[in-house]
């Protein structure tokens, strides 16, 4: 059924709200944006035809608020809510909430987001559809008193403690020490508990020569989706990703192809609809690749695949909402040259990136004809403590590869930001790092070369 949407509520805040906005203004459709007493004045508010306080600056207080939330879409008589991504944007309650009052969710199906959001049924659920899957322990909690040693035993170590509700590198631990495994475990339960409300956990294999690669996907629903290509997202800090491309260096056309098969499998085995990502973990030394997690929502890195297959993917999921995206054979989605995303952060990179909150005092962001840049901050703003201390996301597009980290360079060199710390410098040395030229890269890269980034 086909539905219009006149006004749309975007329930996020920062450059992914600015984002959504500026698509759906380009749609026709009027915008409504919320804010925490903290974004009082924000740049997404300004963007939006309207705007609402929901309440103090705590994400629980605010942003996380449902019910505030859906009192507000109600009372501007909204048609639909795009979540964005974090906050609300993989919360399967406030989809069904979102729907149960004759709106539009902009995204996947609540069932959907349960059956993907938590990470041992997405396993489960990638073994259904033949996508490879690392060794792992079945979900446990502290208070099932599981015999962890024996549980590592059948997986070996160094492995990965996992938040089944985790995500974002949140939840997420490394053991090397089979005698740290207990305290590590319950630190994990007790984070995973507060940030998401879900202590449960799950063990698994960890692959030490690891590439981390992503593909895009679009469904229709029915059975039927898209790959719109590959990421690579190896470059991280604290499995938080800094900068991402596409295509990836240095991985053979053939593996690049079987992963995208496999995402595509799943994607149709959940008759799945609209944007969504499937993550790989790459083991560089075989080739192999192993299923990581779906995410049920558009990426933080979603730009470089827009700018490199031309598909604005923010209103194609406005429009699968809507019923009416058409569908789309894969053979239509083409590529061309190389893009590259940089994650500018208010953070002290030589402290543990530690981040750095601050009014910004200068926020002088580079520009060419084939950049992009994603922020929802100004000068005279403030980066608080409440909130990730993400800036802005700085894109380039390129014909090839090289061309695209000249780009890049180029606009770092003219980007300038005080009041706070930052990682220009980081980002900078880590573009012209030999290594990373020649595309030799892994999650490991930034431990590897820290004494050379910093």
């Amino acid at each position: 059924m086909k539905t219009k949407i006149k006004k749309l509520l975007v329930a996020s805040r920062g450059e992914i709200a600015c984002r959504v906005i500026r698509a759906a203004k380009s749609m026709g459709i009027s915008t409504v944006a919320i804010y925490s007493e903290a974004d009082l004045g924000s740049l997404h508010c300004e963007l939006a035809d309207e705007s609402f306080c929901v309440g103090p600056a705590s994400p629980k207080e605010s942003y996380l608020h449902q019910q505030t939330i859906l009192d507000v879409a109600l009372s501007a008589n909204v048609d639909g809510i795009h979540p964005g991504y974090g906050f609300l944007a993989e919360n399967s309650d406030f989809a069904r909430r979102v729907v149960s009052e004759n709106m539009l969710w902009i995204g996947p199906s609540p069932d959907c987001i349960d059956e993907m959001g938590d990470k041992d049924s997405a396993r489960q659920i990638a073994k259904a559809a033949n996508v490879p899957v690392l060794p792992g322990t079945d979900r446990f909690t502290i208070d099932d008193e599981p015999d962890l040693l024996g549980l590592a035993s059948e997986i070996g170590f160094p492995l990965l403690v996992k938040a089944t509700a985790g995500g974002g590198g949140i939840g997420m631990k490394l053991v090397t020490d089979p005698t740290k495994l207990t305290a590590v475990v319950e630190s994990t339960a007790n984070l995973a508990e507060q940030a998401f409300g879900d202590g449960t956990l799950y063990l698994e294999r960890y692959v030490a020569n690891a590439r981390h690669i992503e593909i895009q996907i679009f469904g229709f629903g029915n059975g039927k989706a898209i790959h719109l290509h590959e990421r690579e997202c190896s470059i991280q800090r604290r499995f938080q990703k800094i900068i991402e491309e596409s295509p990836a260096p240095n991985l053979a056309a053939d593996v690049v192809a079987k992963m995208a098969i496999a995402a595509v499998s799943l994607a149709q085995h959940q008759n799945y609809q609209g944007a969504g990502t499937v993550e790989f973990v790459l083991d560089a030394d075989t080739q192999n690749f192993y299923f990581l997690e779906m995410n049920t929502r558009i990426q933080v890195e979603h730009p470089v695949t827009e700018m490199v297959t031309g598909r604005d993917l923010v209103k194609m999921q406005i429009s699968q909402s809507e019923g009416t995206q058409a569908v789309i054979e894969q053979g239509e989605i083409m590529t061309s040259g190389a893009a590259i995303e940089c994650r500018l952060y208010a953070e002290d990179p030589s402290f543990h990136f530690i981040p750095s909150p601050g009014e910004l005092t200068e926020f002088t962001i580079g520009a060419n004809e084939n950049a992009r840049i994603d922020t929802g901050y100004r000068v005279g703003d403030s980066v608080t403590i409440h909130y990730d201390p993400m800036l802005a996301k700085l894109v380039v597009w390129g014909q090839d590869r090289t061309q695209a980290i000249t780009q890049m360079m180029d606009l770092l060199n003219q980007s300038k930001v005080k009041g706070v710390k930052n990682n220009i410098a980081f980002l900078q040395a880590t573009l012209k790092h030999p290594q990373f030229i020649d595309g030799m890269i892994s999650t490991h890269f930034v431990d590897e070369h820290l004494n050379d980034l910093i």
